[in-house]
């Protein structure tokens, strides 16, 4: 396979990886429910930067072994590009909500 080629495969599966998860999760990372953090989506995605990056820090780089973690840092790596462009929006009004949690409540 040509190397443009496999970049272009890469691409497209970061790509769907991307839009896949942010489907999933409710547009999460750049912008969070805050239900107990605070925190910045752009601190959030640094935070999850820095944790892919100590695994592979801790464990050593194992090839196909890390692909998973490696596709999870390069997806971080992309979010953390589009927040930096500041062009993001809700991608529903139902982000906006509050969730309140009572900590105190009996357990069901």
């Amino acid at each position: 396979m040509k190397t443009s080629t496999s970049i272009a495969k890469v691409c497209d599966d970061i790509k769907s990886l991307l839009l896949e998860k942010n489907a999933k999760y409710g547009d999460s990372a750049l912008n969070p429910k805050r239900i107990f953090s605070q925190s910045g989506s752009t601190e959030a995605i640094l935070v999850r930067i820095d944790d892919k990056l100590s695994r592979i820090a801790t464990r050593g780089f194992r090839g196909e072994h890390d692909e998973d973690t490696l596709n999870d840092l390069i997806g971080y790596l992309v979010l953390l590009k589009v927040a930096a462009r500041g062009h993001v929006e809700p991608e529903s009004a139902s982000t906006s909500s509050s969730i309140t949690i009572d900590l105190n409540q009996e357990p069901i």
